[in-house]
Order: C-alpha cells, then structure tokens, then sequence
C-alpha cells in the first residue's frame, strides 16, 4: 500500500471514535473464561448499548402497561412512547406513513405474514415466485410452504464462485408469470450485497411485487424504502441493537389495505358479534393481541442511537476491518475464505483444512472469542459451495482491529492444537 493510500486510511478510521461507541456497550468489558471478551457474532445478533438497556428498565419500572386500551396514566403513557417508536421506524426507513410499519416478533414472522396473507391470496397453479441461492432459511421456507398451498412455481437465482448472484439468469427467469421475487438485502452467511435496486426494478417491469429481507442491512447501511420502490421490506429489532423478539414489515399501504388479516383476536378488531367482526385500520389490522411492547419501545431508543451515527462512516469502518481481516488470514495456510464477492460487508467466513468449523468455535471460545459456526440457516449457500458449514466472525461497528488481531491468534491456535 503506497503512502498516499494509508495516509487516507488512517485519516478514515479516525474519523470513528470506536472507543467511544465501545463505551456504550457494557457487555464488551465482560469476560469469558477468565479472558477479555471478543465479540464476533453480530450477523446473529448484536449487542445492546446502554441507553437501550435504561430505556427498557425505566418502562419496567416506571410506566409498565398494557396499550391501547386502558384510560389510566401508565396505559396512556405506555402508548405514547410505543406509538412513538413506530414513528421513528416510519423515519428511519423513510416509508410514507406509519400506516405502513407493522411491528412483528422479528423479520421471520415478517416474511411468513406476507407469504400468507399476500400470498395465499394472489397466487395459484398459474404463477411463479423467485427466491435465490443466498438466502436464509426463513426467506425459503415460507415460499415452499406457500408453493405446496397455492400451486405456484417456486424457482430460484443462483449464485457464482464468489458468492454473488448471477443476474443474466435471473433475467431469464422473470416472465409475465412472475407474482412475486423476495431476496435479502445482504447475505447472512457470506455477507454479499445484493443489488436489489436493479432486481427490483426489473421484477416491476414485468409487474412482479418484490419483498427485501433486510434483516442483515439495517445495521450496516441506510434504508430507504421510498428510494428503493420495494413493495416490502423486513427486519429484526435484535440485529439493529434493540431488543429480541420484535420486527418490523414494511408494506405499500395498497397493498396491506387489500391484505386480510394475519392473526386474529385483540386490538385487531373494530367490532366482534356472534355474526361478524370488523377489522381494524392499518397498521393495528395485523397486530394481534398484546404486543411486545418493551421490545418496540426498546427498538425505537435503538434507533435513538443508531441515527445519532454517521451509518456510511461506521460501514466504512466495518469495511476497513473485513479488510483487515482477509489480508491477516491470507497469510493463514490451509484456510479458505467463503464468500469473496466484490461488494460485501461485514462477515467473514471460512474454513481451515482438516478441522470442522464447530471445532473452530469451541477452540477460540477457550479464548473469550464468540463467532459463529454451522450452516447459518443457509444451507443451500453450503451446498452451493460443497461444504458442510463455515466458521463467520461478524463485525459491528463497536469492533477493533485487536479484535480481528485475536481472531487470527486464535485460528493459529486451533491449527496447533490439530497438528
């Protein structure tokens, strides 16, 4: 690297004070077996700053009430702060209206609330949906499951050697069969950044309604889904440094006003008799029952925090350590990165020779070090590539160099111990 280039380097990492954002994260200053704690699983969920943390205790403490319902102070304060969080999502992703964000347990249920309410009724023995070979397994499932109800054809993108989906393929599969083409934003098993504007644009040239699972983008990237004109978007509150168990789905008001209701009970409903019940407007229509509501409030001070970072300097920060990363493990013999696409973020998966990857992740547990080691709900990724599992270090951008410098120390040391 010429002088030039590390000089802008240099200047580009100081501009994140990472030690500053480590500060709001007291579980990176715990230890694990009796060593300092490297935290590298951030694609399966990320940690929870300090403000998240308070914001959920004050709401135990102070304010605890079940919403919407109730007329007494805590209800009424309940459901300010919980209506609140939902108009922070609304900001955050840039939708049109709040009628637009409904709050699920977390992108799964996200995908499968489309699969069967959009899906079951718009699709027959007549029509296709496109998957591709990248994804998760809930963005899979929902769709074999639809298949085998509806009819529809299920087909599927594949991807090349480095992990990236091949586009001249999926244009031969788009037709004016085509109802539906649901993606991920960006790989959890590779960390491969899909260029979902140009799949979304060419899906609606042939009148195709497109869902985005963005359970792996929203930590990393801005998210406008008015910029990207996708009819759906999901994710998970737990991967954006919130609380687990609440999502959002993010629906075209057309076409949630036209979607029937996914659960029934509760705060669902306009009027229930022994003859007929009418529903409720967007967005209470598809949440049914008592919400998650610490989860939701927690997801609206995790957004608190998240909009208070420059998200395109944190990625690039990310970046710079996923380089770092690769140029330490190149000098590794025997070890095979997965996944080399030339836009990626974040995940660096791999595998050494002669040692199985969960190996891999009991070896640098002795070391304080938390990664991540199996199929990732991604086998066909794994089939793809002829392996069983990968070994995934994930980055966040409360992650340090020393951190990718003790991963490498301690992939060294799994290679002694199988010497």
């Amino acid at each position: 690297m010429n002088k030039q280039n590390t000089a802008t380097k240099l200047t580009n990492e100081a501009s994140f004070d990472v030690e500053k954002v480590r500060a709001d994260f007291p579980i990176l200053f715990e230890q694990v077996r009796g060593k300092p704690l490297v935290y590298l699983d951030n694609a399966a969920t990320a940690q929870k700053p300090k403000q998240v943390i308070k914001t959920l205790d004050t709401y135990y403490r102070e304010y605890n009430s079940n919403i919407h319902r109730g007329v007494h102070t805590l209800s009424e304060k309940a459901t300010a702060v919980y209506e609140e969080a939902r108009n922070k999502v609304k900001e955050f992703i840039n939708a049109d209206s709040i009628k637009e964000i409904i709050f699920t347990r977390g992108t799964t249920e996200s995908i499968n609330l489309v699969a069967q309410t959009f899906g079951r009724n718009n699709l027959s023995s007549n029509d296709e949906i496109i998957i591709t070979e990248l994804e998760h397994h809930s963005n899979i499932v929902p769709w074999q499951i639809l298949s085998e109800q509806t009819g529809a054809t299920l087909k599927y993108v594949p991807i090349n050697d480095a992990g990236e989906l091949i586009l001249e393929e999926y244009e031969k599969l788009l037709n004016e069969k085509t109802r539906l083409v649901t993606i991920g934003h960006i790989s959890n098993a590779l960390g491969t950044i899909n260029p979902i504007e140009t799949i979304i644009e060419k899906a609606h040239a042939v009148g195709a309604k497109v869902l985005i699972d963005g359970a792996q983008a929203v930590p990393h990237t801005r998210v406008d889904v008015n910029e990207l004109n996708c009819d759906f978007y999901a994710f998970s509150g737990h991967k954006l440094f919130g609380p687990t168990g609440i999502g959002v789905l993010y629906g075209k008001q057309a076409l949630l006003e036209a979607m029937p209701p996914y659960q029934g009970g509760g705060d669902m409903i306009k009027t229930v008799s022994m003859k007929k019940t009418t529903y409720n407007d967007l967005p209470h229509k598809f949440e049914a029952g008592t919400p998650h509501i610490a989860g939701v409030i927690g997801l609206g001070s995790a957004i608190d925090y998240v909009s208070e970072i420059d998200l395109h300097e944190a990625a690039e920060y990310e970046n710079q350590l996923l380089q770092y990363a690769n140029e330490q493990a190149a000098q590794i013999s025997g070890l095979v990165p997965v996944g080399t696409a030339k836009n990626k973020t974040s995940i660096f998966s791999f595998t050494l020779d002669g040692i199985h990857p969960h190996d891999i992740g009991t070896i640098l547990d002795d070391e304080g070090i938390a990664i991540r080691a199996g199929h990732h709900c991604a086998m066909p990724v794994m089939e793809r590539f002829k392996i069983p599992a990968t070994a995934r270090a994930s980055f966040a951008f409360y992650n340090t160099r020393e951190d990718v410098d003790a991963l490498i120390q301690g992939i060294d040391k799994c290679k002694q111990v199988f010497s």
